[in-house]
């Protein structure tokens, strides 16, 4: 499945870093930022999730929410936020549930390898629940300006 711009977000229930469940429709009334990345504490990953740190004042005077996706697991994010003192929750999604609904969860190649993993992908939602922007060539050190322009 692909979502596009104009779709209505998949609605989707995940857990979060510490344990505790959300909804995306808990979000509605608010602009939300929700970006898949493949692994915590790798470089390119770090590298958005800090720029998207560096800026959360700025998204949050926007009116963003800011919501991050991976299929690792609580503990991992826990860790991952705590390290990088990122102040937005992390949904663990390691059964792909969340990545399917966004059509994040792929075949990749890697030297000549084919393997499942995450597309790095962030979607844009709106105050009603629906896509505003698909950005898929996502530049980790620079994302914030991606979307806010």
């Amino acid at each position: 499945m692909s979502v596009r711009v104009g779709d209505k977000a998949p609605e989707f229930e995940a857990k979060i870093q510490n344990g505790s469940s959300i909804k995306l429709s808990d979000y509605l009334g608010r602009k939300v930022v929700l970006y898949f990345y493949p692994k915590d504490n790798t470089p390119g990953c770090t590298a958005q999730s800090c720029n998207l740190r560096d800026n959360y004042e700025l998204l949050q005077k926007q009116g963003y929410v800011v919501l991050g996706v991976s299929q690792d697991s609580e503990k991992s994010h826990v860790k991952f936020k705590d390290k990088f003192e990122l102040p937005f929750d992390l949904i663990s999604d390691p059964d792909h549930a969340v990545h399917n609904l966004y059509g994040t969860w792929a075949l990749k190649k890697l030297y000549g390898r084919e393997y499942m993993g995450t597309v790095r992908t962030t979607f844009v939602i709106d105050e009603k629940g629906v896509i505003e922007e698909v950005i898929s060539k996502v530049k980790t050190k620079i994302h914030t300006e991606q979307i806010i322009k």
